[in-house]
């Protein structure tokens, strides 16, 4: 019976850290964003991040952009699609020197 419970156990523990593997969804078309209006900006040197592609449920769905204030030295590289020999892939944005 202990066995029966480890075992279960096991799995499901793997499963769920499987599950949790991070970013690497391919899709055989790049989707296309949704239009949305801008916002106005909320001050004076805000920078505008443009939305965002996030995994759900084994899909990528799109994130609406926001206004981010600036972080000294730093600009906002946006997210972008990379093709691969199989599909695209989604590369987040990121704060760069």
């Amino acid at each position: 019976m202990k066995n029966k419970i480890f075992i279960a156990l096991a799995l499901i523990g793997s499963l769920t850290l499987a599950s949790c593997s991070g970013g690497r969804l391919m899709v055989t078309e790049r989707p296309v964003a949704p239009y949305y209006q801008r916002p106005f900006t909320p001050g004076l040197g805000y920078i505008w991040i443009d939305g965002d592609w996030t995994m759900r449920s084994g899909r990528y769905i799109h994130q609406q952009g926001y206004w981010a204030p600036p972080r000294g030295n730093r600009h906002w590289q946006n997210g972008r699609w990379q093709q691969f020999n199989n599909g695209w892939r989604w590369r987040h944005g990121n704060w760069q020197r």
